[in-house]
């Protein structure tokens, strides 16, 4: 099999590149990964943060902003990543006015249209990182997430499919990648292990939510790369066929073991399948 870069989300290890983020860059590639995706500066001047990059010999290649620092300066925003040398800027989360069958939908379409191009005038991709909110039916019957990327052209906005909450949404990620061959660039790599219908899914990424009496039972955690649910080698394979450009290993939580431990043990095991 051929094989492409793999990078990490450092939010993965946000605790470690808070208090040391030149030594996290350091240690990450050391574990042979190729390439980091940001999620915040961790309060650094864009240069300084492309200087560290570039002092340890590891490229951003891509980051996480969210919508409405897009919305609120759009043009500064988008400079900044490009100075860091980002070629993709993912948006990672909508609120829930934003998401398909919202009431703010439309406008969110039109903002998503504006923002890539505006990314593209600056050789930079516009992305969209999925959770599985984005797989509710819509009045036609298909996906909000075929929605979105049906109502903005590829030239503006391309899929950074998330390969955990596409199963979690009941769906084969592997196929999923290969549904958007061509417009898939990046495609983040997560496992897991769930049984029944956890309610703890979001607490796990830092998002507050209503907790029922009644609601179904459940176990939910994230794992490193091929400790969990995922058929890591269709991932990958459906990855290369698609025409992506990277892989990116992302774990929102470690659960017992320090975070540097967990996107280790993800990058061996992908070493030992070739990659």
């Amino acid at each position: 099999m051929n094989k492409l870069p793999v990078a990490v989300q450092v939010y993965s290890v946000r605790d470690d590149a808070a208090k040391d983020f030149k030594g996290t860059l350091q240690k990450i590639k050391e574990m042979g990964y190729e390439g980091v995706e940001l999620a915040g500066l961790y309060g650094m001047a864009p240069e300084e943060v492309r200087r560290i990059a570039d002092e340890v010999g590891i490229p951003v290649i891509s980051a996480h902003v969210p919508i409405d620092q897009l919305r609120a300066d759009m043009e500064k925003t988008i400079e900044d990543y490009a100075t860091i040398g980002c070629q993709y800027i993912a948006i990672p989360w909508l609120g829930n006015e934003d998401r398909p069958g919202g009431p703010n939908y439309e406008n969110l379409l039109k903002d998503l249209e504006r923002i890539g191009k505006a990314c593209k005038s600056k050789g930079i991709t516009l992305l969209y990182h999925n959770h599985d909110f984005e797989f509710v039916r819509m009045e036609d019957g298909t996906y909000g997430l075929d929605a979105m990327y049906a109502a903005v052209s590829p030239e503006y906005l391309q899929t950074e499919l998330d390969t955990c909450w596409v199963k979690v949404a009941g769906e084969d990620p592997a196929k999923y990648i290969e549904k958007y061959s061509g417009r898939s660039p990046v495609v983040h790599l997560k496992d897991f292990y769930k049984e029944g219908m956890p309610q703890n899914m979001y607490e796990l990424i830092g998002t507050k939510v209503e907790k029922k009496a009644d609601a179904p039972k459940g176990y939910f955690e994230f794992r490193p790369v091929g400790y969990g649910m995922q058929d890591v080698p269709a991932l990958l394979e459906a990855s290369l066929k698609a025409g992506a450009k990277w892989v990116v290993v992302e774990q929102d939580a470690s659960n017992n073991r320090p975070p540097m431990e967990a996107i280790k043990m993800s990058r061996e095991y992908l070493k030992k399948l070739g990659w």
